[in-house]
């Protein structure tokens, strides 16, 4: 039975929409008509701007978590997937410490917890509008320059409806109506629209040339202008270059070869002798998620630091406020830079604790402060490996509970007792090293990523990779199911 912290979301989860589960076999095809109009209609949204917003008044706050968010500035994803990503951190991780009793063999539990889930989304997002409005990220609240009460009322609303449709298209195809989760579909979009418009956009950029690297490379290469030429392609300050090119093409096979590298432990079944299987462990084990989780957390320390210690800040002396700069420097300095026309400003960490937590983006501020990047990476590469043991432990990949899943499917290691403490002693030998050699691995490819100026933000660029792997996996196992049913068992899809 549910607990008490599932029924006090029951009344919400009876009025919440719902997605039904299909009472038939989905065919492929139907599949992936269902995601591209899913796709087809997160685009249109975030095209569509939010009425009432003043974004030429405003700081954005979160332009770190754009690419982790798949979210527009000042449009109806302006949130993204922040509250359905935060949800299901936060129900995981209650899951897996055992904090709330769940028993997702009874169907019950796990529709309730499902709905939870949903609707600690849909918390979450009426509290990021709050927050967002009080904030400043749409322009100040009241004053003659700043948004009114009813405009701020109409762009919650807004907000808190284009939240609710991003959670039922979410479910749409995690219910099987498509391919794999809104999630991955809406991050790997954005990634891969900021990877095209910075490959092949015409838009003159500020050296005379267009700011599509590709489009850049031909035009200056039939181009008889003598101060350009294909060295200047090579390095342009904070714009797509050929050396951020080719890092986003090496990244991408690296990264799949990794996926691809395996540890396979040999199985046998206990009950009939001849018959054997292997265990396989990627060697990334936990692939993205450490930085993911990273990532999210460096975001939201930046928040926090630009609210504590902007320049604009209220606790500043400076402003009127009780703490002496020096020490609100200790936390970070700031520097104001345009986000664009009629976009309004972002604030870039100069100096303090947080511009330690920030990667040098470009080759430029990597040879600038090769000590401040060396600072970044340790710490970047300490934080995957922690956060991926509490991963692994939460989200069942440690190796007691493998151990059990191989005691519960009747099979043992060759030459081991059926034991669940012997095959965890096994796993043992395997398991914390590949989450040490995942969180170096992930984090040494994002940094270099970033500080070489890939053709998208370095955690962007990793988990794209793997949502693209992940499609691919799912896209084989949708065609080899429609040709030869039998194989739905085998394939776990069933």
């Amino acid at each position: 039975m549910a607990g008490r912290f599932l029924k006090f979301f029951s009344p919400f989860v009876r009025a919440m929409p719902e997605i039904k589960q299909p009472q038939r076999e989905v065919s492929f095809k139907e599949k992936f008509i269902w995601t591209a109009v899913v796709l087809i209609i997160y685009l249109i949204m975030s095209n569509i701007p939010l009425y009432g917003v003043q974004l030429e008044q405003s700081t954005d706050y979160f332009y770190w978590l754009r690419v982790i968010l798949a979210s527009q500035r000042g449009t109806l994803t302006e949130l993204g997937i922040g509250p359905i990503v935060t949800a299901g951190l936060i129900m995981q991780l209650l899951l897996g410490s055992k904090i709330i009793n769940v028993n997702m063999a009874d169907p019950y539990d796990r529709a309730m917890f499902s709905g939870a889930q949903k609707v600690l989304a849909v918390f979450l997002t009426i509290f990021n509008a709050l927050a967002y409005l009080v904030g400043g990220a749409f322009g100040r609240l009241g004053g003659a320059e700043g948004i009114g009460i009813l405009d701020a009322v109409f762009i919650f609303v807004q907000l808190l409806f284009a939240g609710i449709v991003i959670i039922l298209l979410d479910e749409l195809l995690q219910k099987g109506w498509g391919l794999g989760s809104g999630v991955s579909l809406f991050i790997a979009a954005g990634v891969a629209g900021q990877i095209f418009w910075n490959s092949f956009s015409f838009i003159q950029a500020e050296d005379g040339v267009p700011r599509g690297i590709i489009i850049a490379f031909f035009s200056v290469l039939f181009d008889d202008k003598p101060d350009t030429h294909l060295g200047t392609l090579f390095l342009r300050q904070r714009l797509p270059s050929l050396l951020g090119l080719f890092t986003t093409v090496i990244i991408l096979f690296v990264v799949i070869w990794f996926e691809s590298t395996r540890i396979e432990i040999p199985l046998a079944y206990r009950g009939y002798r001849g018959f054997k299987g292997k265990y396989p462990m990627k060697l990334l084990y936990v692939s993205n998620i450490p930085v993911i989780l990273v990532n999210a957390l460096y975001a939201n320390f930046l928040f926090f630091g630009q609210l504590l210690a902007g320049p604009d800040a209220a606790l500043r002396a400076t402003n009127g406020g009780l703490i002496p700069d020096f020490w609100l420097n200790l936390i970070g300095v700031f520097e104001s830079q345009s986000a664009g026309e009629g976009m309004g400003g972002q604030l870039i960490p100069t100096g303090g604790l947080i511009y330690l937590l920030t990667p040098p983006l470009g080759i430029e501020q990597l040879l600038g402060d090769p000590g401040r990047a060396v600072i970044y990476l340790m710490i970047f590469i300490v934080l995957c490996i922690m956060l991926g043991r509490v991963w692994v432990e939460v989200s069942g990949l440690s190796p007691r509970d493998i151990a059990g899943q191989i005691i519960d499917s009747k099979m043992q290691v060759p030459g081991f007792r059926s034991s669940e403490k012997i095959i965890e002693r096994i796993l043992k030998r395997y398991i914390p090293t590949l989450i040490i050699l995942n969180g170096i691995i992930i984090a040494v490819l994002s940094f270099f990523a970033d500080s070489l100026g890939a053709l998208t933000s370095g955690t962007g660029l990793l988990i794209s990779i793997g949502i693209i792997h992940s499609y691919a996996e799912t896209i084989s196992k949708e065609f080899a199911a429609q040709q030869y049913p039998g194989l739905r068992g085998f394939l776990g899809m069933d």
